[in-house]
Parts: C-alpha cells; structure tokens; sequence
C-alpha cells in the first residue's frame, strides 16, 4: 500500500546542526533546518580553490583584511531563517570572536564551479550571500576554462562581469587590489585530455539586483 504523502526531509535546529557539525566526519551545510552533505572534491577543484587562497593572501598582506579556507561557515540570516555554508574562500576585513564558528561579514566570497555544486552556487548561495550587507564581491570560477564571473556590488544592486582568459584581470577597489586570472588558474591543465567535466553555460537568475 503506498503512503499518501511524500516522506518528509528531516529539519534540524541552528544549534542541533552545530552541536552535529562539531563531530561530524563530513561537513555538511544548513539550508533553513535542512543539512546537505558535502561531497569531496577534485583535484582540480582543489588547486584552484588554493590558488585564489594564495592570491587572497597576497593582495591582503598588509591590511586588517584576511582570507579564510573552506573550513570556515559563512552565516547569513533573514528574517527568521538560518543558512550557514563552506565558500571554496572568503575575505573577512570585521571577523567574528575567535572562538566563533563562523563569519557574519563577508566582504568576498569565492565558489569553484562543479557539477555537484554549480546549481546551488549560481542561485541559493548567489541569493543567500547577496543579501549579507557586508558583501561586496561573489566570486564564481570555472574549471574547464579560465573564466570567472563576479557579482559586483553597486549603487544600483549587484552587476555581473564576466573575465575570460588567462590575461584578464579582476578589479576589487574595495580591497585596494586586483586578481589576475593567471594566478587563480597556475598549474591547472586545460588541454582537452585533462579536462573531463563538460562546460557547462549557467545563467544567473536575477544578475543585476540583489533579492530582496
């Protein structure tokens, strides 16, 4: 006999979620009560992702600015609703107590583009941390080519860019600096033998404003 409803996802607490995150043998982040797994990543993804810590790390030297790995949550609260998630990297300049968990103030955020992850990070995280007050920059980096698109904070909502090719060059006068895409991409192999994950084209939903 089939049951009449659809089995419900089980919906967990801000503090059950934390209290499980601390033992937790795989990290996993929280969407408004519900908690996704975290697959572990390629190489590829990986070197990127340190890439642009190294390059972070760089262009902050000097600053209050300082560049944070994917082992640390980004918050982001509205309303009455929670999501915490693991960013590839991001850039706190007003950072949380040390004991803390997580940040509240991202001034950039950085994704690494997969296909497990790319739905998520082009329109609920691209929502979720456009909507941090903080936020000034949302960095989105392919694998499979040099391309990085960057929502840009305006004073007319966020701007989308789009940077293609190793010579291309970021601009984030909010932290007095610039990120050359040669650098975020050093050492990855984008010859057609290496590259096994297909390109994929993703849209973002609502490129010129934040939602509100």
């Amino acid at each position: 006999m089939m049951s009449s409803h659809a089995e419900q996802p089980e919906r967990f607490s801000v503090d059950s979620y934390l209290t499980r995150e601390l033992s937790a043998e795989v990290k996993s982040e929280y969407s408004d009560g519900l908690v996704w797994a975290m697959t572990g990543a390629s190489n590829r993804h990986n070197l990127i992702a340190t890439n642009a810590l190294v390059a972070l790390a760089g262009l902050l030297r000097g600053t209050p600015c300082r560049v944070y790995n994917s082992d640390t949550k980004i918050r982001v609260r509205r309303l009455e609703s929670t999501w915490f998630y693991y960013p590839d990297a991001a850039v706190i300049c007003e950072p949380n107590p040390q004991a803390d968990r997580y940040q509240d103030r991202p001034v950039l955020v950085v994704e690494v583009l997969s296909h497990s992850t790319r739905a998520r990070d082009l329109d609920e995280k691209l929502n979720q941390y456009l909507s941090l007050p903080s936020l000034a920059y949302y960095l989105v980096l392919e694998q499979t080519t040099p391309r990085a698109v960057l929502m840009r904070r305006s004073s007319h909502g966020f701007l989308r860019e789009v940077h293609e090719g190793l010579d291309a060059t970021i601009d984030l006068p909010e932290l007095s600096g610039q990120l050359q895409l040669s650098d975020l991409y050093v050492d990855v192999d984008f010859s057609p033998a290496a590259v096994r994950e297909e390109s994929h084209e993703a849209e973002y939903a609502s490129p010129t404003d934040p939602p509100l």
